[in-house]
C-alpha cells in the first residue's frame, strides 16, 4: 500500500506578540512576486538606492513581539545598518500580496503594524482585483496615494522616476 505524505510548508511571524502561521503562497502569488520584485531591483540597482529583498526574510521590528516576514520590502542605503542576521528595524518599503486567506491581516493589522514602526511605503497588491495600493507615511499615518490599474503608471516618492504598467505584474490578465 502506497502513503501519500502532503507537504504544506508554511511560515511563522510573531505579530502582536502572537506566533501566527500561514501558508506557503500559491503559484499566481509567486509569479506576481517576482515580476514585482523584478521591477523594482533594476530600477533599485540603476540608480544604486539599495537592497531589496523577499519572504520568507524575518523583519524584526521588536524582538519576540513584531517579526514579520513581508512579501517584498526595500531597505535604502541609509538604512544598511538594519541589514543584519535578518532586517533589523524599519525597512523603507514593504509591499504584501493579498490571498484570501491572509486580506484582514495586510490590510489591516499589518498595516498598522507597518504604520506604527514608521515603515515610509506599504504598497498592498490585490491580484483579484489586479491593482496595487500605495500608501505613503505622512505625520506618522499612511495616506493613500494611489490605486494603480491596468494601464495606470505606477509612481512612488520612495522611488522617484519608476513607472511601469499595474498590469504588468499581474501574470494571467490577457489569458
Amino acid at each position: 500500500m502506497e502513503t501519500t505524505v502532503l507537504y504544506n510548508p508554511v511560515y511563522t511571524q510573531i505579530i502582536n506578540g502572537e506566533e501566527v502561521m500561514s501558508p506557503s503562497p500559491k503559484l499566481a502569488h509567486q509569479v506576481i512576486q517576482a515580476r514585482l520584485a523584478w521591477k523594482l531591483m533594476q530600477y533599485i540597482h540603476d540608480n544604486d538606492l539599495g537592497e531589496i529583498f523577499f519572504s520568507p526574510l524575518d523583519t524584526i521590528l521588536e524582538d519576540n513581539f513584531n517579526v514579520l516576514q513581508p512579501d517584498i520590502l526595500f531597505v535604502s542605503k541609509r538604512q544598511e545598518h538594519i541589514m543584519q542576521d535578518w532586517i533589523r528595524g524599519a525597512p523603507e518599503m514593504v509591499v504584501e500580496i493579498i490571498s484570501k486567506s491572509s486580506r484582514n491581516m495586510d490590510t489591516v493589522v499589518k498595516k498598522e503594524i507597518y504604520e506604527r514602526y514608521g515603515v515610509k511605503e506599504y504598497w498592498i497588491v490585490f491580484p483579484d482585483k489586479t491593482s496595487i495600493e500605495v500608501y505613503t507615511l505622512q505625520s506618522g499615518q499612511y495616506q493613500l496615494l494611489g490605486n494603480f490599474t491596468g494601464d495606470q503608471l505606477v509612481q512612488t516618492p520612495v522611488f522617484p522616476g519608476l513607472d511601469f504598467k499595474a498590469e504588468a505584474i499581474f501574470p494571467f490578465l490577457n489569458k
